[in-house]
């Protein structure tokens, strides 16, 4: 029996009215409705007329988290006074409850995708609510711009409402209504308890968060802010943590509290989260929580909220290569979304653990995944969608065009696209395995070799990170799983049934638009719609590091069914592991070996890039460039130095296993701030010939020649990315080499490099000068432009060159004398412009400096008697600057104006100077006096 009396209560039914008008009117709206209004529950509802008003439809409602998913279908279900999966259900990954009568059917974002793809139309859907769009995960982006994308082109009557009681709305109104103008917003104003809000900040500076770490500090002072709150609030105490294992340590910190401590994330069982939803039975209870229990959710009793301020998002550091979850302050907007909790049912007062001028410098917003996350998996899709460059996909933002190359880079190494960005049959295949690219690619090229269930054993491991307590040993990881009877172990077992059934039914075709709906029987198959969920559960699968080179270019071309053109699913990808083949093992070789093979061969296959080999101390290099550093060695060590293919292993503990392995294939590490080298997290022993199978399109041998500690080193060297497997040393080098690295070397250390004369600075600085002052066609002669031109100038020198020596000998004047412009013949007037000495009055010849900016001319006094104007260069342009000495050539004066010194300047100079210096002339009348070198005796004698 339908629940009336508390369907009349949600405030959101007073917006209802408004919703249906706009969605009949324009076919899409955004709803803005405040926490605890209803918008996620009574909205479907009234949308598909099962509370008997309306007509009949089918409603899909798209939640960004598994728990908000089944939270939401049991509640509408209750509120039908049902059992979920008859007219209300839901889909998640590894769990469907839905049956032909199921009218509002909740997914996660995941599902959503992965339904679009295989039906674009979405047949016999006709409403779409993307409930808390404002939390901008990617696939819920995804999801969005290819719902838009299916009303324009094939279903213009698909209604669209984008759902959130904190999001922009202006930005959403705009995307949904496209060129027609903006999409109505419909507001809910609700009935809200007030929410108090005390400041809560630590007595004392704690470390900011990064990466994963959070300083211990912090989280001990949240846990003595729960207990605060325990003493001076009523109710349930609702707290916000970032990860599991903050979860995990506060939980801990709060043993003896007088209240039931309960865990509520992502990995929790779904029997303990239904019975965090479902209430208590009268004992106070603290609830620790991530994110997940921001939106969506209702948690009975909660009048109390502890935010902690941090969150945890999906970051890619592009440079490395690496990609994880990362800690952040949490937004202004997640932290009104919290608040909100403690005012669901009654008044409530939220504690937050900073201070309030804090709050004024947090972002407004979350960053959206699309501009921070990895993107293979989202250029994957589009790819299959057909819009490889997602530029006519209609998003709120556009991804940053570096990370979709690279992701595109990712794809086209493992063969899920061709050349040109269009996916192939493997990448349909891939897509729909509802797993990161690189996995899917490990799952399919790895079971031909291993067997599909260890193989889909090991890539389950991989999808979701296991917890902390299984170390981090891949191998010995997965024989806890096997064993394990906890609830990732569980989880563990529903994923590998699932990717055991996917990968053991291989399905594909050419010729089909992905977006035309492209069919290849998977509907048909159990687990068709318990796929992957939104964005987040497989962040340690990404990387913005290539894979392996492109090797698959068949791909057909197509047109979508609203006349679009679109790139179509091509032909299979090629042999070779960079085309997404296997990667070359004799098929039952690794079957052979023990877990320790399995893993790392897996492993290998998803992250070539991350293969590494030891250099000493826990310290490893992998083949992208990054240093690897592992945890340090403690009792879960298991010490197997010389580890060969097959053998076995010690279960993890506290320490690494790994210290003394060889090689490693790194399947989970990050890199802390500050720090040179990356932190593994999770890894497995290899050996280098499956290293070099597994990243074999980073396998490279050939001749290098450097420039390095001043000299050129030439080697033949065998590599596998950066790792240097063999090398040995050249006696004649390709001298197109040697060049390229002496040059590479000065243009490192500079022209310092070469011999420089007196004559060639005298001669640089004169070519510099007409450069300054004249322009073209005198070059330029600094530092950097000399570096660029280094070939055009030493060219025979360079020639020549193979060390530092050898540089050391070359006259840097001769050399760059060629740089004066003797095609044009002006260099034949270098010396009427730029002399090198001026003659002046008395007959000495005088040296110009031509060092600063202005080129001056040192004299002694007397010598320029009788001269009424100063010199000048560069053809009459610049005077010179004049400094006059005295007559034991020290300065005296500096002018530009020579006239006007002898006119105005002088007698001062004379006064002082004549004294001093008795034996030399000091007329009345300069500009008339004879010049002079000597002294007045000897201008007397003649």
């Amino acid at each position: 029996m339908i629940r009336r009396d508390v369907l009349e209560q949600l405030p959101v039914r007073t917006a209802l009215p408004a919703l249906r008008e706009a969605l009949d009117g324009r076919g899409a709206a955004v709803l803005c409705a405040p926490p605890g209004t209803g918008k996620t529950t009574l909205v479907p509802l009234e949308l598909a007329g099962l509370t008997g008003e309306g007509p009949g439809r089918r409603v899909l409602v798209a939640e960004p988290r598994r728990i908000a998913a089944r939270a939401a279908a049991r509640r509408m279900a209750w509120l039908l006074g049902e059992k979920v999966g008859d007219r209300v259900g839901f889909t998640v990954r590894g769990e469907r409850q839905a049956g032909p009568r199921t009218a509002v059917e909740v997914v996660t974002t995941g599902v959503l995708l992965q339904r679009l793809q295989r039906d674009p139309e979405l047949a016999g859907v006709d409403v779409v609510v993307l409930d808390e769009c404002h939390e901008r995960h990617l696939d819920a982006d995804t999801s969005a711009a290819f719902l838009l994308d299916v009303r324009e082109t094939l279903r213009p009557e698909l209604r669209l409402v984008a759902a959130s009681a904190t999001t922009d709305a202006e930005g959403w109104a705009g995307l949904l209504g496209g060129p027609d103008g903006a999409a109505p917003v419909v507001e809910a104003a609700g009935v809200s308890h007030p929410v108090g809000v005390v400041w809560a900040p630590p007595e004392r500076p704690v470390k900011p968060a990064h990466g994963m770490r959070v300083d211990p500090a912090l989280l001990a002072h949240v846990a003595a802010v729960v207990r605060r709150a325990l003493r001076e609030q009523a109710g349930d105490v609702l707290c916000f943590l970032p990860g599991v294992g903050e979860i995990g340590r506060v939980a801990g910190e709060l043993a003896g509290v007088d209240a039931e401590v309960l865990q509520v994330h992502g990995r929790a069982p779904a029997e303990v989260q239904d019975a965090v939803l479902a209430g208590g039975d009268g004992r106070r209870r603290v609830v620790l929580a991530t994110s997940v229990a921001e939106s969506s959710l209702t948690v009975p009793g909660v009048r109390v909220v502890v935010d902690s301020g941090l969150a945890r998002v999906p970051r890619t550091d592009h440079a490395r290569g690496l990609s994880a979850l990362t800690t952040v302050r949490a937004s202004r907007a997640a932290g009104r979304q919290r608040a909100g909790r403690a005012g669901r049912e009654a008044p409530g007062v939220v504690y937050r653990c900073w201070s309030e001028g804090e709050d004024g410098r947090l972002p407004a917003f979350p960053d959206p995944e699309i501009k921070v996350a990895d993107l293979t998996a989202f250029a994957l899709q589009a790819a299959c969608w057909g819009d490889p460059a997602a530029s006519g996909l209609a998003l709120l933002d556009a991804p940053p065009a570096g990370a979709l190359a690279a992701a595109r880079e990712v794809l086209t190494a493992i063969g899920a696209v061709d050349g040109a960005g269009r996916v192939t049959a493997r990448g349909v295949r891939m897509a729909r395995l509802g797993l990161h690219p690189r996995l899917a690619r490990a799952l399919l090229d790895g079971a031909p070799e291993v067997g599909v269930r260890r193989a889909a054993e090991v890539v389950a491991l991989l999808s979701e990170e296991p917890p902390r307590a299984y170390g981090d040993d891949l191998a010995a990881a997965w024989r806890t799983a096997r064993r394990g009877g906890d609830a990732y172990a569980a989880r563990w077992r529903q994923e590998v049934r699932r990717l055991t059934s996917a990968a053991g039914e291989p399905r594909g075709g050419a010729g089909a638009s992905a977006v035309a709906g492209a069919r290849d029987g998977v509907e048909s198959d159990a687990h068709a719609e318990i796929t992957e969920d939104a964005a987040g559960s497989n962040a340690q699968a990404a990387s913005a590091t290539p894979a392996a080179p492109a090797n698959s270019d068949a791909a057909a071309a197509g047109a979508d069914a609203g006349g679009r053109a679109r790139s179509g699913v091509g032909a299979e990808g090629g042999s070779g592991a960079g085309g997404g083949g296997r990667a070359g093992f004799g098929r039952g070789r690794a079957v052979a070996g023990g877990d320790d093979a399995v893993a790392g061969l897996i492993a290998a296959l998803a992250f070539p890039e991350r293969v590494a080999r030891a250099r000493g101390a826990g310290s490893y290099l992998m083949a992208s460039g990054t240093g690897a550093e592992l945890a340090g060695a403690g009792a879960g060590s298991t010490g197997r130095a010389g580890w060969r293919r097959g053998s076995g292993a010690s279960d993890g503990g506290a320490g690494s296993g790994l210290r003394d392995a060889g090689w490693l294939a790194v399947a989970v590490a990050d890199r802390p701030v500050a720090a040179v080298s990356a932190r593994v997290r999770l890894a497995a022993v290899i050996d280098e010939e499956t290293a070099c199978a597994a990243a074999r399109a980073l396998y490279a041998s050939g001749e290098e020649v450097r420039w390095s500690d001043g000299d050129v080193v030439a080697r033949s060297v065998t590599r596998l990315g950066a790792i240097e497997l063999v090398s040995r040393q050249l006696s004649a080098p390709d001298p197109g080499l040697v060049r390229d690295a002496v040059v590479s070397g000065l243009r490192k250390e500079g022209v310092g490099l070469l011999r420089w004369a007196p004559a060639a600075v005298s001669l640089r600085q004169r070519m510099g000068f007409l450069h300054r002052a004249l322009g073209e066609p005198w070059p330029d002669v600094s530092d950097a432009a000399l570096l660029e031109r280094a070939e055009e100038w030493l060219g025979v020198e360079l020639g020549r060159a193979r060390r530092r020596a050898d540089l050391a000998r070359v006259d840097a004047g001769q050399a760059l004398s060629r740089l004066l412009p003797w095609a044009t013949g002006d260099a034949a007037r270098f010396d009427e412009l730029a002399p090198e000495r001026i003659e002046v009055p008395s007959g000495s010849r005088v040296r110009v400096d031509y060092d600063g900016e202005q080129p001056v001319l040192a004299v002694k006094l007397q010598e320029l008697f009788g001269l009424q104007e100063s010199p000048r260069v560069a053809g009459g342009r610049v005077a010179v600057l004049v400094h006059l000495l005295s007559p034991a050539g020290r300065p005296a004066a500096v002018t530009a104006d020579l006239a006007s010194f002898w006119r105005d300047g002088y007698r001062s100079v004379r006064a002082e100077l004549r004294g001093r210096y008795p034996k030399h002339p000091w007329p009345e009348d300069p500009s008339a006096a004879e010049p002079t070198r000597h002294t007045s005796a000897r201008l007397k004698r003649g």
